[in-house]
């Protein structure tokens, strides 16, 4: 019988964790020939999602709790759970419920067939608005124009992944992290699931424009140094049109005598333009220092303040000492 986890990372999900937990024990009701197990990672929710968690283990043994000291975001809580599933395979799914469980016996199929990586694909977007669809849509495809590595459009972090993917994934331990491109880098046989996604069955988004703009930044500029590349080719050409134009300036001038050139705000102009292309350049070059700045210091990628593993079927490997707690990395 392989073992399969269901890791969860959830940030005030107070409000639809029991319905959660109800329509998974359906789904997997339909699976008797696999052990699975639960990995709910809390990421410093404030609402007593994990009080709730704690009553449901006291009824099934199979869940267990990992709490962060605080909110690190859903990437590094994703990590966390990884560092804990021992599994053959780990699903990763959120407890909104807007990735049907309906999917997971689907994945498990295809598991079975030989793939690695089972990522499920949206074909479309319920609840959420024009300009969320339309920035996450340009995402991708700037994304997948700029990486050297082939990046899943329209996909999330809902997948299967085999054994061999969570330990690949566990050797990347940056701190400023895009978990939906390192599945792309760690390579492993993939296949997409296509799928119709639901509205939230309860709560928000944690998600606002804030925190999307920083993950696609964080995207862009972890896999690949294009925007580099980029400030370094229009400097060129910004100099070589500004050389030129002082040749212009020179030629005119001599031609007329010495007479001092008029032109102040086409002056200006060229001075605010140059400035600005400055400024941005060294912004991109900013952007890529502080990254280097973080991840130079080697700071743990996330702290835990509790650990409470479950007790899941025989074919759950756990690591020696893991049944009380685990290091903090």
């Amino acid at each position: 019988m392989k073992s399969i986890s269901i890791l969860v990372p959830m940030l005030n999900e107070a409000d639809v964790l029991p319905l959660f937990y109800e329509t998974m024990e359906r789904v997997l009701r339909d699976l008797p020939d696999y052990s699975f197990e639960y990995l709910f990672v809390d990421d410093g929710s404030t609402d007593g999602s994990a009080d709730i968690v704690r009553d449901l283990a006291t009824r099934d043994p199979r869940i267990s709790l990992v709490v962060l000291s605080r909110n690190f975001g859903k990437e590094r809580a994703m990590l966390a759970g990884l560092d804990v599933a021992e599994t053959d395979a780990t699903i990763i799914i959120d407890a909104d419920l807007q990735d049907p469980p309906s999917l997971i016996p689907k994945m498990v199929e295809l598991w079975q067939q030989g793939w690695q990586d089972v990522y499920a694909q949206r074909r479309s977007r319920a609840g959420e608005s024009w300009l969320k669809r339309s920035t996450a849509h340009a995402y991708y495809r700037v994304l997948q124009s700029v990486s050297r590595v082939g990046i899943q459009e329209d996909t999330g972090d809902f997948r299967l992944l085999d054994r061999e993917c969570v330990l690949a994934l566990r050797r990347y331990r940056e701190s400023e992290r895009n978990m939906k491109a390192l599945f792309s880098l760690v390579g492993f046989r993939k296949v997409a699931l296509p799928f119709d996604r639901d509205v939230r069955a309860a709560g928000g988004t944690k998600f606002n424009y804030w925190k999307l703009s920083n993950l696609a930044v964080d995207g862009i500029t972890s896999f690949t140094t294009l925007p580099l590349r980029l400030s370094s080719i229009l400097g060129m050409v910004v100099s070589v049109a500004a050389f030129v134009y002082l040749i212009v300036i020179v030629v005119k001038a001599t031609l007329d005598g010495g007479d001092s050139v008029a032109g102040y705000p086409s002056l200006m102009a060229v001075i605010l333009f140059l400035g600005g292309v400055q400024l941005l350049s060294l912004g991109v070059i900013g952007e890529y220092i502080a990254r280097i700045f973080s991840e130079t210091k080697a700071r743990p990628v996330y702290l835990t303040s509790e650990v409470r593993l479950g007790t899941p079927g025989p074919s759950v490997r756990r690591p020696e000492g893991s049944s009380d707690q685990v290091d903090d990395v």
